[in-house]
C-alpha cells in the first residue's frame, strides 16, 4: 500500500505536537528505513541530490572555491569565497580543513582546482557527502547554480539501510513539509530496484523530538 500525502501531514502535525518548545527553530527530517537490500554490493549504494517543492526553510551555507571570474561572481551574491591560496594554507591545517567541511552546507569549484580540492580537502568533504559541484573557470553568473542549491538536500545510502533527510523547518506549512517529504521518498524510491516494496518504513521527527512513524 502506497504513502499518502494525507498520511505525511498527520505524521508531521504529530511530531511538531510533540516537539518540546526550543529557543531555535527545529529542523524537519525524516528517515527512510529500507528493506531486501544488499549494502555489500557497491551498485546498491547511492548518493542523490533531491530539489525540495518548497525549498529547505532556512537557507544553507555555500562556499566557492575560486579564483577569477568564478570567485567575482560568487563575491556579488554574497558567497564565501576561498580562493586557491587560501586552498594551499588549508592542506597545512587538518583543524581548519574540517572546520571548512563542517561549517558549509554545499560547495562549489572552479574546475581548474578541483585537483588540489581532491587533494587537500577530499578526506573530509567526501565522507560527509559534499564534495563540490564544478562550474567552468569562466562562469560569470552563478546566479542560477545557488538558487537551485537552495532548495536541495543531499542524500546518501552507504553502509545502514536507512536514508535520513531535511525536509524543512518547524515553522514550514504542515502540507509544504509533506510535500518535500513525499518529493524525497519518491527519489529514494526511483532509485530501487523493486521500488516501494523496499521501503520497510518511515518516520518524521523535529530535531530534538520524537520520532513518529508515517502511516501507510
Amino acid at each position: 500500500m502506497a504513502y499518502d500525502r494525507q498520511k505525511f501531514v498527520e505524521a508531521v502535525k504529530e511530531a511538531k505536537a510533540r516537539a518540546k518548545p526550543r529557543n531555535f527553530t527545529q529542523t524537519v527530517e525524516m528517515a527512510v528505513n529500507l528493506k531486501d537490500i544488499d549494502l555489500r554490493k557497491p551498485e546498491n549504494r547511492f548518493k542523490l541530490e533531491v530539489v525540495l517543492p518548497h525549498g529547505r526553510g532556512k537557507e544553507p551555507k555555500i562556499a566557492v572555491i575560486a579564483d577569477g571570474a568564478v570567485a567575482e561572481a560568487a563575491k556579488k551574491l554574497g558567497l564565501d569565497v576561498i580562493s586557491g591560496e587560501q586552498l594551499e594554507e588549508l592542506a597545512k591545517s587538518p583543524r581548519e580543513a574540517r572546520k571548512l567541511a563542517k561549517n558549509y552546507d554545499f560547495f562549489l569549484a572552479a574546475a581548474p582546482l578541483m585537483p588540489k580540492i581532491g587533494r587537500y580537502l577530499g578526506r573530509y568533504l567526501g565522507p560527509r557527502n559534499k564534495m563540490p559541484q564544478v562550474v567552468p573557470p569562466t562562469m560569470t553568473n552563478l546566479e542560477p547554480i545557488v538558487a537551485r542549491l537552495k532548495r536541495t538536500v543531499r542524500l546518501q545510502l552507504k553502509n545502514n539501510p536507512v536514508v535520513h533527510a531535511r525536509i524543512g523547518t518547524e515553522d514550514m506549512d504542515d502540507e509544504k513539509l509533506a510535500e518535500n517529504a513525499e518529493a524525497v521518498l519518491n527519489a529514494i524510491i526511483n532509485k530501487l530496484e523493486r521500488g516501494e516494496n523496499q521501503v520497510k518504513s518511515v518516520y518524521v521527527k523535529t530535531t530534538m523530538g520524537p520520532a513518529v512513524k508515517v502511516e501507510r
